[in-house]
């Protein structure tokens, strides 16, 4: 038998199965029930490239072991097992199928009593519920068992999103020294020579008379100018800073949902 109590068959689903080596097989998918007994019977176990395919693999003989679900038996086997396709439901030739394979591998007889195996009625197909009130004997969630009421639940799965916060960039303000030739105009002013006469007065005819009657000599003034000088000096002009603003924009999202479907074809024909 499994070391699984049915109350914790929910839990199953999303860990990681690992063979009794510690080898990892790949996520639990779904789990089956047996339809007699209702107890948990196979896991599908995504394997293949990518996980895009689903092994079936025996309950019995496994125990969780923390996130873990360690498998009775190897790698190799589940991912070797049968093709059977992961629809919710066995029929008895798929389940003879699963039954054969693991009880030749595992070098026992079809019962799988000597490995402590669900030993049922081999006619008795497998639930493919995952549903842990189900293994606990409640009713009402699926019409292939005996105690089931004469309803069908129909699921499928919905998209939930959320939104994570990360870094997504950074920006900085960087200062660096140009140069630059700049032009601009000065008045200057400067001093030219002008001769001025006049002529003898009675008020200059004193200094007009003073030294020799007749000789040499000069006279000089000082010129002077302006120039322009140049210097510069630094000064405040503005002030910069970085800020932020919060932008919402709509992005698509899409992923792959799955949802049960349920057929009326036969309702049809018994109508007829």
């Amino acid at each position: 038998m499994t070391n699984i109590n049915p109350q914790d068959l929910q839990s199953l689903i999303g860990t990681t199965a690992v063979d009794s080596a510690g080898d990892k097989i790949g996520k639990v998918g779904q789990v089956y029930l047996d339809d007699a007994s209702g107890q948990p019977q196979w896991v599908t176990v995504s394997t293949g490239l990518f996980g895009t395919h689903e092994s079936f693999a025996p309950l019995a003989g496994s125990r969780q072991d923390g996130d873990n679900l360690v498998l009775g038996v190897t790698k190799a086997q589940v991912k070797d097992a049968p093709q059977v396709d992961a629809d919710g439901h066995l029929d008895d030739a798929e389940n003879d199928r699963l039954y054969e394979y693991y009880a030749g591998n595992l070098g026992t007889d079809s019962n799988y009593g000597a490995q402590g195996y669900v030993d049922t009625d081999r006619n008795a197909g497998v639930s493919g519920n995952i549903d842990t009130d189900r293994a606990a004997g409640a009713e009402g969630y699926d019409t292939s068992g005996p105690t089931t009421d004469n309803a069908m639940t129909r699921s499928e799965e919905r998209l939930k999103v959320g939104k994570t916060q990360g870094e997504a960039g950074r920006a900085r303000l960087r200062k660096y020294v140009v140069t630059e030739n700049v032009t601009t105009t000065v008045p200057v002013s400067h001093e030219e020579v002008r001769v001025d006469r006049e002529p003898i007065t009675d008020g200059n005819v004193g200094a007009a008379m003073s030294g020799k009657p007749i000789s040499e000599e000069e006279h000089e003034v000082v010129l002077h100018a302006e120039k322009p000088v140049v210097e510069t000096e630094a000064v405040p002009v503005e002030r910069v800073r970085l800020s932020t603003e919060t932008v919402t924009e709509n992005q698509e999202v899409s992923g792959q949902v799955r949802k049960e479907q349920i057929d009326t074809s036969d309702l049809d024909q018994n109508r007829r």
